[in-house]
């Protein structure tokens, strides 16, 4: 009896040492799929109170892009993120990028598109013209 039981507790750890293996090596290659230049990155960066204006900005941006990029978004070749600037996590990201207060920026690399004016200007009152300015600048930003 005591052999059984030693045999099995033997297979269980084999078992979850290539289970274990086999998952490590998965989130490796899916993070290595997509190269830090070939990614497009849109990044809105904000405080933690905000106003409509605000919240309008960042819902148009990522609907925008989620809906000119699906394919892209999926593959992880896009993406979006709201980060908020007064978070420790959120101060690193926006240093990173030299941002100090709300900004949406589109990022490929080092270059950079800054669209908070734009964004401000239509993501309430134009949003057709928000969509259109997005599309130009990672349009612009897949050619380089």
């Amino acid at each position: 009896m005591k052999k059984l039981g030693f045999i099995l507790v033997i297979v269980m750890l084999f078992g979850a040492v290539n289970i274990g293996c086999g998952q490590a090596s998965n989130k490796k290659d899916k993070k290595n799929s997509v190269s830090k230049s070939e990614k497009i990155e849109m990044y809105y960066f904000h405080f933690s109170r905000r106003c409509a204006g605000c919240k309008a900005v960042e819902a148009e941006a990522k609907k925008n892009l989620e809906s000119l990029y699906p394919e892209e978004i999926k593959k992880g070749v896009m993406t979006f993120k709201a980060v908020n600037i007064e978070e420790d996590a959120g101060k690193a990201i926006a240093s990173k990028y030299n941002e100090s207060s709300q900004a949406l920026i589109i990022v490929k690399g080092d270059k950079k598109h800054n669209i908070t004016n734009e964004g401000f200007m239509y993501a309430r009152s134009n949003p057709d013209k928000f969509k259109e300015i997005i599309k130009e600048k990672v349009e612009d930003l897949k050619k380089k």
